[in-house]
């Protein structure tokens, strides 16, 4: 039975608590678990393996993708190190030129080591893409909408071509979360989450989580996650679980506020471009409505007269909190040239579109009215 991504995050798992049928699963902390004998494997037998609170949440998220399971780990970068340990050594990576700027840190910096070959494109072109699975890759990374530019990719028209040239497809889904966006089912094999984000919502610990639809692969992720440490906590994995269970409820108001957002900064003088793939202007807004169930609650934009302008748009801002993460309770600005993406060369930046000027906004939970006046304000002092 399909169930609606509410239903999912909302019911009650009491069989999840064997021992009292609780509604709120218990934390698990034991590092270790009791062996009947010396040669009958437990179920649980030690928490960096194998962890009650890790599997509940898998399950969970594993049903919300799609997937048939994976790995919970301890930050969204160890679930893309994750990623990178099932490739083949010297494999090829091709990767958005515009990703989030922890990915580029990690696939340059394999590259760097000489492990691996690495591909950053405009995913959008479809002779860049052609000419980069000409050369066979081992992983094709997809992140859409793309954090900072909101660029929207076509899942599964990209994952179909790289499916042919023999890649794996992962999709980094972020920023969507499953509550907009199902990678697995438009063609991809791996789905990428920071957890930290979204998922739980409330700017209170890191997390990751890899997820793949293919049960074979669900086993070589979970071996890599073992074998490499980088499992997540117990406690973590509760806390997430505890944050799912609003998700569908927070990025519905969080989503209807970026719009208001979106929609007014659209008719600011001091703003160049808005970028958000609700507003019918943006490049792929067809393409967002087709393959999305709703536009997000990620926008960003350019601000008239440069980086100095944009400095005195940050100071005169005093609701909005300047830092550098996303998907939280609290609306959070940045300037991603200076902030998330400051590993990346000028130049690098420069191709990709991440300009001095570029400011991406994650709307929280607010009353958009007053996201709307603190904006006001600080563009107010954009003239001074």
């Amino acid at each position: 039975m399909n169930r609606s991504p509410a239903t999912i995050v909302a019911a009650a798992r009491p069989d999840a608590d064997p021992g009292h049928r609780s509604i709120v699963p218990p934390i698990v902390v034991s590092d270790t678990f009791e062996w009947a004998d010396p040669d009958t494997k437990p179920a649980y037998d030690y928490s960096r393996t194998v962890n009650p609170n890790r599997d509940l949440l898998v399950s969970v998220l594993a049903e919300l993708e799609g997937a048939a399971g994976g790995a919970i780990t301890g930050s969204g970068q160890s679930a893309a190190l994750l990623s990178l340990l099932l490739l083949p050594a010297g494999a090829t990576v091709v990767a958005p030129h515009d990703c989030y700027g922890g990915t580029y840190r990690l696939i340059k910096g394999f590259e760097d080591k000489g492990r691996l070959t690495a591909r950053f494109i405009d995913l959008a072109d479809p002779a860049a893409l052609d000419l980069a699975l000409a050369e066979r890759p081992a992983l094709l990374w997809i992140e859409t909408p793309s954090n900072p530019l909101l660029r929207i990719t076509d899942i599964a028209t990209v994952a179909a071509k790289a499916k042919q040239a023999g890649a794996l497809v992962l999709a980094d889904n972020t920023l969507a979360t499953p509550c907009r966006q199902r990678p697995l089912t438009l063609g991809c094999d791996l789905v990428l989450h920071s957890t930290t984000k979204a998922l739980n919502g409330h700017g209170d610990l890191f997390g990751g989580a890899l997820l793949t639809r293919d049960p074979a692969l669900a086993e070589t992720i979970q071996w890599w996650a073992n074998a490499g440490g980088l499992a997540g906590s117990a406690q973590d994995s509760s806390q997430v679980l505890r944050g799912l269970r609003t998700l569908p409820l927070r990025v519905e108001r969080q989503e209807v506020s970026a719009r208001a957002v979106a929609e007014w900064l659209e008719g600011r003088g001091e703003v160049i471009q808005v970028n958000y793939p609700g507003l019918a202007a943006h490049p792929g807004h067809t393409l967002a409505k087709r393959q999305q169930d709703g536009p997000g609650f990620i926008l960003s934009f350019r601000l008239r007269g440069g980086g100095e302008t944009t400095r005195r748009f940050l100071a005169g801002l005093g609701l909005i909190t300047l830092a550098s993460s996303l998907g939280g309770f609290a609306t959070l600005i940045c300037t991603p040239a200076t902030m998330t993406h400051r590993g990346m060369l000028p130049e690098v930046q420069r191709e990709a579109g991440i300009t001095p000027d570029l400011v991406r906004l994650s709307v929280g939970l607010e009353d958009p009215a007053d996201l709307i006046a603190d904006l006001g304000h600080g563009l107010a002092c954009c003239h001074v």
